[in-house]
């Protein structure tokens, strides 16, 4: 039903694609030749992109709907099996922790990541074949010539390229987030057994704790700040990138406003969907990191069951 629904949001998408190409069309010819076109075709058209937008929105609420429950119950299925094993896991560094706050985190990340991951895809099936066929007309690139279908190799091109960089520029971002979450762990245990006994909660142990907390996230301060400033330089290339690909096609007149505006949503869109994993980044690291925490947890509690 997921499935469904996401490929029902692509159609959806890819008539409103079209719809802006009808539109701008309307616009340009009602702009150039002053009462060319019925007011009530301009509102007919207003009308269908409230039609498409309603159907939108409403499969958008029934699938987030039937995402959360499945994976939901993923969470259930993790916490009903650590509970079970709960006698050998409870000695365990962090265990409530895991059991609570990991399988939440881990489920809530793939909700979100697994419904974008799925919809970035079927927009590449739905999108590429569309941007192919708006590009028959774009052959020419800047400082480089002729490129048959240009849009479609740049978009691919400029993606993979953005992806192979900005992964090796955030190398580090995992195992520092593990790091800190595994710092966080060892100071919320000693404030927990603080609140039950009297011999615990020593200012300086707390403090010395909270310390190695507060030097793990400068330091993943520091590497967020130089992948940030490449994360958004390429972003924000992204977002001229199709202005300059049309560049000569635009000037020598080869093309409408609508096609022009079908070209750069397409462009957008696709472009967007290639870059799943570079705006994903920072989540796909915390899924890493609680991933290696759950991981873990299993390898101890076989480590038990073998003694």
């Amino acid at each position: 039903m997921i499935l469904l629904g996401s490929w029902i949001q692509v159609e959806i998408d890819v008539r409103m694609n079209e719809w802006f190409g009808q539109f701008y069309n309307t616009i340009q010819k009602a702009l150039s030749s002053p009462n060319s076109i019925e007011i009530n075709d301009y509102y007919r058209l207003l009308l269908d992109i409230f039609i498409l937008a309603g159907e939108f929105i409403f499969i958008a609420v029934i699938l987030s709907f039937f995402a959360k429950h499945w994976v939901f119950r993923w969470r259930q299925a993790m916490t009903i099996y650590f509970l079970s094993h709960w006698q050998e896991l409870r000695h365990i560094e962090g265990a409530s922790q895991r059991v609570q706050e990991d399988t939440k985190r881990f489920a809530n990340i793939m909700e979100s990541l697994g419904s974008s991951l799925i919809e970035s895809i079927l927009v590449l099936l739905a999108f590429i074949p569309i941007l192919w066929h708006l590009s028959d007309s774009i052959n020419i690139l800047p400082l480089i010539g002729k490129v048959d279908h240009a849009p479609v190799f740049v978009t691919i091109f400029f993606a993979i390229f953005g992806t192979i960089a900005l992964g090796f520029v955030g190398i580090k971002l995992p195992g520092l987030e593990f790091n800190n979450q595994r710092v966080e762990a060892a100071f919320r245990k000693e404030l927990v057994l603080a609140e039950d006994s009297p011999d615990r909660g020593e200012v300086g142990l707390m403090r010395g704790l909270f310390n190695q907390v507060r030097m793990n996230y400068f330091r993943l301060f520091f590497h967020y700040l130089y992948f940030d400033v490449a994360k958004f330089s390429y972003l924000q290339a992204g977002v001229i990138l199709p202005y300059v690909i049309l560049a000569p096609t635009i000037v020598a007149g080869i093309i409408s406003l609508g096609v022009m505006q079908q070209i750069i949503r397409a462009f957008y869109r696709v472009l967007d969907s290639f870059q799943f994993l570079v705006k994903s980044w920072p989540t796909i690291v915390e899924l890493i990191s609680v991933f290696k925490r759950l991981r873990a947890f299993e390898k101890a509690l076989k480590i038990q069951g073998q003694r």
